[in-house]
């Protein structure tokens, strides 16, 4: 149990710094853009590039491990959509923030940190994979979503548009296809080059955790949105479980590959939930309050997940 807290204290007290400094330092949040900046654009893509780029090509061509990871964030978004549906009265721009909070992890921010703390090596592509075809998932429903909206409406080749746009754009995205590209063409970065990723890389995690706890310090739930509960219960307990169900019966895949993508699923509600709610400027203050409780809840799942992967405590499948 030692091993498992000293892998995930860190994460966590660095979030809950973050979060400490947020409530105490008056620093307004325009302070965070240049730290963002260099988050998004710079040492996560770092990060994603790098961990691509060393990997065998053929590795990251495993249509029924990204089939199956998908389909399971897509299930749980369905889920949580209904949910705001149902508990928002039918708006479908505030159900479709809703099902976000209820089915995007936060594979960014803490994911390649974590699941390479806790799996070694062996678990960067299995992350990879997850982060990129979630990543696409979410940039295109959630635009289309939103365009049956009178409040959004867009013409159907306007939106189109603006969806390949942001999945062309998004640097994590870019620096994932240049990983590829790398790994097809077994490209090795000169030694200045290579040392260069490391040092970037390395800083993604901690900035990017530090930087969440204060976005969440900025932005308190001041009153509570009773669609959170069951949202937060399917993003920290359905989704691991429902991964692990679909892994199982979809085919025999490497523990660890299973075990990175329960962690995955596993994880904190995104920040992309409130940046997506502000950018559509609908249910801000209920995707505040969803990163902050499930952030904090997570400390108790996936600790509990860290300690079950560590133990070697999840089957290799449930139907031998």
């Amino acid at each position: 149990m030692a091993e498992v807290l000293a892998l995930a204290l860190p994460f966590f007290g660095v979030i809950f710094l973050g979060f400490g400094c947020g409530r105490i330092a008056r620093i307004p949040e325009s302070g965070l853009a240049w730290l963002s900046f260099f988050i998004i654009y710079v040492a996560l893509p770092a990060l994603f590039f790098s961990l691509v780029a060393r990997t065998p090509f053929a590795e990251l061509t495993n249509g029924s491990f990204i089939l199956a990871t998908t389909a399971s964030t897509a299930t749980c978004f369905a889920l949580s959509f209904g949910i705001g549906l149902w508990l928002r009265r039918g708006s479908v721009p505030e159900a479709s923030i809703a099902a976000i909070v209820g089915s995007y992890a936060n594979v960014g921010y803490m994911g390649p940190g974590l699941t390479l703390g806790a799996l070694g090596a062996s678990a960067s592509v299995p992350t990879a994979l997850i982060f990129v075809f979630d990543s696409l998932f979410f940039f295109t429903i959630v635009p289309l979503l939103m365009a049956t909206s009178t409040r959004y409406k867009r013409s159907l080749a306007g939106t189109v548009l603006l969806v390949i746009k942001r999945v062309v754009t998004h640097p994590f995205n870019i620096a994932t296809f240049l990983g590829v590209v790398a790994a097809y063409v077994e490209f090795h970065p000169p030694a200045a080059i290579e040392r260069t990723l490391e040092f970037l890389k390395n800083a993604a995690a901690p900035c990017a955790l530090f930087t969440l706890g204060v976005s969440v310090a900025l932005r308190p739930m001041e009153r509570f949105q009773w669609e959170v509960p069951p949202l937060i219960a399917i993003k920290l307990l359905l989704h691991p479980l429902l991964v692990f169900v679909v892994l199982s019966l979809v085919g025999s895949f490497e523990p660890v590959w299973v075990a990175t993508a329960v962690l995955m699923a596993g994880l904190p509600p995104a920040l992309n939930a409130f940046i997506m709610a502000k950018q559509y400027d609908t249910y801000v203050e209920a995707a505040s309050g969803g990163v902050l409780v499930g952030t904090m809840v997570s400390v108790l799942t996936v600790t509990a997940l860290l300690y079950a992967v560590q133990h070697d405590m999840l089957p290799r499948t449930l139907f031998p």
